[in-house]
């Protein structure tokens, strides 16, 4: 697959070189490429169509001192590339890396993916042709053709800074910190639909644009924890919010040829790639910590990675932390804590990595006030794991310990309704794992222990039906990586499934790719975590039930959430889940993705499974 990306990207780079070096519409094609003659020549009129300054400034001409050190200066004027309205594609499509001793043509952001705007270039040609009405063709017009936005093709030219011309939904700058107080006491959001315009307008949606906001700060400096990062797009954002040039600093899971060589074209960007120890598990976190330079802090947990196809027309969540303010130089060590020790248990969580360049941002972070914080942080790090005299640290027994010490009591008839994008082999019954272990966890409460029944499951999993119907089309469940042969053996999961319905969000269309885990009632909803964990063995844990002594918790993968519990939130025994018309609501209702009641599977449905499309 890497031989066949590399050709291509080869193949893109002749074509983009055949260009500058041919007369104008007279294509002269080498003999290596005459196999493909017909395919180079179409592409050649595409691209010239789009892009006609890239015949007027030939890359060929370019000053070698492009490629020295000194020119990384130029990414100042930098355009990233433009997105293609498209249907979403599977996650794991990546952009090739550039063939090794291979010369750079342009500006560092863009130069990273060649291949990727090539292929967007095609789609917006074919797209084009698609919404043209009939009678009109390029030879009977008698109107010049309409110059069609630089998408970061050419990098020869200084492109003005039009954000407009690159992300398909972007939101009034300077709106976000008033966006974000609004949204008090949760702090909950959703990214926009690029296919839902309603979505766009809505007080709870969200562009990653919108996270460097200058309206929330100016930012000093920041790090990017995820398991998929596209670093043009991601740099894009950076560009477009005038930070290109502040430090950033990006964990990552996915492997990247791009995120590997980033720091070269790019001194001000380091990139890690967090390697974990067994092949079953990943960096999955998806975190951000953004500095400021006032000393002030925030935190954002997600569930969207990086990348382009996330933030386009999938559900995902998001909690934004307050503006963190940094405390007094002669505060006391113990000062600036929350009520439920999130700035410790971030702590922990970021020492976990071991990593060097984290060093400081924990200095900061012990040194700023989290007291505004109201959610407790719930993470998974890989390893075999015991409990501590502080409770158990990690994975579903943390969810449980919290529970059981925080959690208003809950009547047994309560379901807990587990919602994800994937889900991992649990058995062969639900005994084998979900109900021996999570619902063990996650049924707690400040009861008394005493005999109780176990509350039912239920799973919120996109059906076929669902996905066909989305936006993307089958497309649309490229991020929902679940097999046919891990449902075979786990038959008796069918009966607790239930589809995917979002219309009070807006969202019954975007597939989800957001992960929560909540129980409710008549009364109102007891507790609600949101977090980059599906429901699975590697990223919850499980016992090691064979250990002589106490069994240690074995977890794969790394994982960050949130969970919002009443009694710290609004200081009740539940959230409101409905907002009341009488217009003396004491709490705003909590933002739930998803409709209430929830609809199980009828007879004739079927979970999507990622087998639909590998033919």
């Amino acid at each position: 697959m890497a031989d066949k990306d590399t050709n291509k990207r080869r193949t893109f780079d002749k074509v983009e070189s055949i260009l500058s070096e041919s007369p104008k519409g007279k294509y002269r094609i080498p003999d290596e490429l005459s196999m493909s003659r017909e395919v180079v020549a179409e592409q050649l009129k595409i691209i010239a169509q789009l892009y006609p300054e890239l015949e007027s400034c030939p890359p060929a001409k370019q000053s070698k001192k492009d490629n020295t050190p000194t020119a990384v200066g130029k990414v100042k004027t930098a355009t990233p590339p433009k997105p293609a309205k498209m249907a979403s594609s599977p996650p794991k499509t990546k952009s090739p890396a550039t063939p090794s001793g291979a010369p750079s043509k342009g500006n560092a952001v863009a130069d990273l993916f060649a291949e990727r705007r090539a292929r967007m270039a095609k789609q917006q040609q074919e797209q084009k042709k698609a919404e043209a009405p009939p009678s009109a063709t390029p030879s009977s017009s008698s109107q010049p053709p309409k110059p069609t936005p630089q998408t970061g093709l050419s990098l020869k030219k200084v492109i003005p800074r039009n954000i407009h011309d690159y992300y398909p939904v972007v939101a009034p700058k300077g709106k976000m910190a008033a966006k974000l107080a609004a949204a008090a006491p949760y702090n909950m959001f959703f990214t926009t639909i690029t296919d839902a315009p309603v979505t766009h307008r809505e007080p709870l949606s969200v562009t990653f644009q919108e996270l460097l906001d200058p309206s929330l700060g100016e930012l000093e400096c920041s790090v990017q924890m995820n398991f998929m990062v596209d670093i043009g797009w991601l740099l894009g954002h950076y560009f477009f919010a005038g930070y290109e040039d502040r430090p950033l600093l990006i964990l990552y899971g996915d492997e990247s040829p791009e995120l590997k060589t980033v720091s070269t074209k790019k001194p001000n960007v380091t990139a890690l790639k967090v390697h974990i120890a067994t092949p079953f598990g990943v960096h999955h976190t998806k975190m951000g910590l953004y500095g400021y330079t006032d000393g002030s802090m925030r935190v954002v947990i997600s569930t969207a990675n990086l990348y382009e196809d996330d933030f386009h027309n999938r559900t995902q969540g998001l909690w934004i932390s307050p503006r963190l303010p940094a405390l007094a130089e002669d505060a006391d060590t113990g000062a600036g804590e929350s009520r439920t020790g999130f700035r410790e248990s971030l702590i922990t969580y970021l020492n976990s990595y071991k990593f060097a360049q984290l060093a400081a941002w924990v200095s900061r972070i012990q040194r700023t006030d989290f007291g505004e914080v109201n959610v407790f942080f719930v993470a998974s790090i890989p390893g075999g794991h015991l409990n501590t005299a502080k409770g158990p640290l990690w994975g579903h027994p943390r969810l449980g310990y919290l529970l059981g010490k925080h959690s208003a009591p809950i009547d047994d008839a309560c379901p807990l309704v587990a919602q994800s994008s994937s889900i991992g082999s649990l058995g062969p019954n639900p005994q084998s794992w979900v109900l021996s272990e999570i619902m063990a966890s996650f049924r707690r409460d400040s009861a008394p222990v005493g005999l109780r029944r176990v509350p039912s499951f239920r799973m919120i999993f996109p059906s076929f039906s669902n996905v066909r119907n989305s936006h993307d089309n089958l497309l649309g469940g490229g991020c929902l990586p679940y097999m046919r042969a891990t449902h075979e053996k786990q038959p008796w999961l069918k009966d607790h499934l239930h589809q995917w319905k979002s219309d009070c969000r807006n969202r019954t269309k975007a597939v989800p790719h957001i992960k929560t885990y909540c129980r409710w009632s008549h009364r109102g909803l007891y507790w609600f975590l949101l977090t980059s964990a599906n429901l699975s063995k590697a990223a919850w844990g499980v016992y090691n039930k064979s250990a002589k002594f106490e069994a240690p918790l074995r977890i794969n993968s790394y994982e960050v959430g949130v969970l919002f519990l009443p009694k710290f939130v609004i200081d009740e025994n539940f959230f409101p889940m409905e907002s009341k018309s009488s217009g003396d609501n004491k709490h705003p209702a909590f933002p739930m993705p998803y409709d209430v009641p929830i609809i199980p599977y009828a007879p004739e449905d079927s979970p999507f499974f990622m087998d639909y499309l590998r033919g």
